[in-house]
């Protein structure tokens, strides 16, 4: 054996082996060769995955959001948009929007238009209409259905908001608050006898809602709070358990006109609820009830509404929302004191848009991963 011992972990093999060693801790110039890079012994060189090439070289995926929002609102968007989407404002009717359509796949916002078959065809990658709004009364659904395009509400982001608004509005009419307002301003403080004038308590009356849905449930959780008795009416009935656990009961509709002091509608606008509370159903209500709309307003009928309220077959309603918005100035339900109106305000407080685009962008993602969309409408459940 050489009396030149090997260490083990060099190869003394030639000139690669005095190459190497020339290199090894010789200060910064180390490891250089006529000013091209050699990787040290033993090291690999680092070579990027094609996972990581994708992510560098993908192109985000397009959302649409439609209509143009105030500025403010659209910072929210942004703020929680996740990092792989781009977000392409555009208003609905003009040229602009068919053409952020047409290498769009997700479509994030309010229906201003129906959405028919020339939208789709418009919009090739389409793979979600995702509302920020719970009502899709304006959208063709069956359009969607044929593009094959699932449709997906807000995901009751404006519950909580829309049920605020719906004991709001029991209140100001059960304690006829803009009629009082109203005389306060034209200089009249206290008319009138309080015999005369009427107003009521919450307490002890019996509230009935009509669909109870995500709002629906959130009303009867508030209005238990203002010890008020609650029934409900829906063609999806809760168990015995869980109308046990929300503390409500079931009837049937004709038997919840009949008992109810206040009747609340939460449903969808479909063609078995337009018109749904009519003159019949009014002769049906107690003559000290009163009406509240917070869904839609083609569910009620208007004319008969307010032949109701003018003749005292009920005592007064409470409205968020109408048959046409806006109304025209001289609607005959204008001229009753026995009625208040919000103009379809129930929904967008300040805290629901973060909701809303919360719940957007996170089904977004959903399908985007290959996963079923949430909150899809009950029309296309079977296209899932």
């Amino acid at each position: 054996m050489s009396a030149r011992r090997r260490h083990p972990s060099f190869r003394a093999s030639g000139p690669r082996s005095r190459r190497s060693a020339s290199s090894h801790n010789l200060g910064p110039g180390a490891g250089r060769s006529r000013g091209r890079g050699v990787i040290a012994r033993g090291a690999r060189p680092v070579v990027p995955s094609a996972r990581t090439r994708r992510k560098e070289t993908a192109v985000p995926t397009k959302i649409v959001l439609s209509p143009k929002l105030p500025s403010a609102l659209v910072d929210i968007a942004r703020s929680l948009l996740p990092a792989e989407f781009e977000l392409h404002v555009a208003e609905q009717g003009t040229p602009e929007f068919p053409a952020a359509m047409k290498d769009a796949e997700y479509f994030v916002g309010f229906a201003r238009e129906s959405l028919g078959a020339e939208f789709y065809r418009g919009a090739p990658k389409l793979k979600l209409i995702q509302l920020i709004s719970a009502g899709y009364d304006r959208l063709d659904i069956g359009a969607a259905r044929q593009a094959r395009v699932p449709v997906a509400n807000n995901g009751g982001s404006n519950s909580v908001a829309v049920a605020e608004h719906t004991l709001m509005l029991i209140l100001a009419v059960l304690k006829k608050l803009a009629w009082h307002h109203h005389n306060v301003i034209t200089g009249k403080w206290r008319v009138g006898d309080f015999s005369q004038t009427r107003m009521y308590e919450l307490a002890g009356k019996t509230l009935g809602i009509v669909g109870l849905g995500t709002i629906g449930k959130k009303v009867a959780r508030r209005a238990q709070a203002f010890d008020m008795h609650v029934q409900y009416y829906d063609i999806v009935r809760l168990t015995e358990h869980q109308e046990d656990a929300l503390g409500v009961r079931f009837v049937l509709l004709p038997e919840l006109l009949r008992t109810s002091d206040v009747v609340t509608l939460h449903v969808p606008l479909t063609d078995a609820t337009r018109g749904m509370m009519g003159a019949r159903e009014f002769a049906t209500m107690k003559r000290s009830a009163i009406l509240i709309n917070t869904c839609r307003g083609p569910v009620v009928d208007e004319a008969a509404l307010q032949v109701a309220l003018a003749s005292g077959q009920i005592a007064a309603a409470g409205l968020d929302v109408m048959v046409e918005e806006p109304p025209a100035a001289n609607h005959p339900l204008f001229g009753l004191e026995n009625i208040t109106i919000t103009p379809h305000t129930a929904g967008p407080t300040w805290e629901n848009w973060a909701k809303a685009f919360r719940n957007s962008f996170d089904n977004v993602q959903r399908v985007a991963a290959g996963r079923k969309p949430l909150w899809v409408i009950p029309e296309l459940q079977d296209m899932l």
